[in-house]
């Protein structure tokens, strides 16, 4: 009788797929930027810890980060289905309950969950769990289950000589909701839990789980952009875009960092900037959360994107932007035809989610399943209607369709946000008020 395949296990179908699903995630992101892989321990075994705000996304971006194996894990309802589960086992996720799903005999699974990831860190295949249990398209963190420490306890137990580390992992979308947007992972300072066990032997499991939980939590939030999730949340995001510039200036070593990576850390002095002056100045601490409130209202309502508020494009800028785009507008055009079923399809779809943070997993299913046969169609028909040597670079130029059209409507978004800003004068005023408050 045939051993049965460990879902850690080698599967040449799985490692065929994953190049043409890692490329299409790149490809949903006009970059990916890393920092911090100098942490991702090489002697032992690794838990990725990240936070969760996207979805699907956020574990495509992380099998995507390098060609190692992951295996996963997904709350248990969606397993419920036996041919989901099938399909869920191929792609190497395993069910686990989540404590508000209630402490009956599906709880009691866990064990098995647990006893499966236990096998696949002792083989040395990556194991990642969001530690916060569902998602939230928020620049914060939700409180930490504990379920990542039961797992990282028990393996360490059964396998005392070989290291196991957690990993924090900070996942930072340049957008929630816009599909090509960007993408930074940071990778924190890793938790060993051989050390925390032997550093707190005195302790009983659950006030170990509870010091691994804290330990955790801080780590993550030097990971992120973390701000707390109070009524004072929009007001402070907010206030983080309109000084992020200036901000960044101030960051030590700032040059070494690149973008995304400098954002972040300028974004948490802001954020540590604020909570400092409702401590020690509550009047000018509220009249800037009533600037940062009423700034992110106005913006709103003018449809005027935080892009422009931070990049802050000049004239010229737009006009060279604007030239380009007239000069591709017939290519732009035509690709835009051949992907308007896909469009239609992905827009059908995102309607269907009422939580708009399925929207970007959901053009990239369409981007991955549906675009592929509408390529196979408009090549049939080029072959089939011109000679080859006109049919081969047509089909070329079709390929990027999807991701050009996502491109360009972006383009056209910002500098039409541009321009709204440059015309609104009191927004600009309330921003310029916000500097002065937090650089005085």
């Amino acid at each position: 009788m045939a051993k049965k395949r460990k879902i850690q296990d080698y599967d040449p179908l799985y490692s065929f797929l994953r190049y043409y699903v890692d490329s299409v995630i790149k490809l949903s992101y006009r970059k990916i930027r890393q920092t911090g892989r100098e942490n991702i321990p090489a002697d032992g075994a690794v838990i990725y810890a990240p936070n969760h705000t996207g979805t699907l996304m956020d574990a495509l971006v992380i099998l995507a980060n390098d060609e190692k194996p992951k295996v996963f894990v997904a709350r248990a309802d969606i397993f419920k289905n036996p041919k989901l589960a099938k399909l869920f086992r191929f792609f190497k996720i395993m069910p686990i309950m989540r404590m508000r799903d209630g402490m009956d005999d599906e709880v009691k699974k866990n064990n098995k969950t647990i006893e499966q990831a236990v096998d696949v860190l002792k083989d040395k295949v990556p194991f990642c769990i969001f530690p916060e249990g569902t998602h939230q398209p928020k620049y914060s963190l939700q409180p930490i289950s504990k379920g990542i420490f039961r797992i990282a306890l028990q393996a360490q137990a059964l396998m005392p000589d070989m290291p196991l580390y957690i990993v924090p992992v900070g996942i930072r979308y340049g957008s929630f909701w816009r599909y090509r947007s960007t993408t930074h992972m940071q990778y924190g300072e890793p938790i060993k839990v051989s050390d925390c066990i032997e550093q707190n032997s005195d302790k009983t499991q659950p006030e170990l789980m509870n010091i691994m939980r804290v330990s955790l939590e801080e780590r993550m939030k030097d990971t992120i952009v973390y701000i707390p999730n109070d009524e004072d949340y929009d007001a402070t995001y907010e206030i983080c875009a309109a000084v992020v510039n200036e901000q960044a200036k101030t960051v030590e070593n700032g040059d070494k960092l690149n973008v995304m990576a400098l954002q972040n850390v300028a974004n948490n002095k802001t954020v540590k900037q604020v909570c400092r002056l409702k401590e020690e100045n509550t009047e000018l601490a509220e009249r800037l959360i009533s600037l940062g409130n009423k700034a992110a209202k106005i913006r709103k309502s003018k449809g005027i994107s935080l892009k422009s508020v931070v990049a802050r494009h000049s004239v010229v800028f737009n006009v060279f932007k604007l030239l380009l785009l007239l000069a591709t507008l017939p290519y732009t055009l035509a690709v835009a035809v051949c992907a308007l079923p896909a469009t239609l399809l992905s827009n059908i779809v995102c309607k269907k989610f009422k939580d708009r943070a399925f929207h970007n997993s959901a053009r990239l299913l369409i981007n991955l399943l549906v675009w592929p046969l509408l390529m196979i169609i408009y090549s049939v028909v080029a072959y089939i209607c011109l000679p080859w040597q006109w049919a081969l670079p047509l089909t070329l130029a079709l390929l990027p369709a999807p991701y050009v059209v996502q491109d360009a409507y972006r383009a056209v978004r910002i500098m039409v946000s541009d321009f709204k800003l440059c015309c609104n004068k009191p927004l600009k005023a309330i921003y310029k008020e916000i500097r002065e408050i937090m650089f005085k």
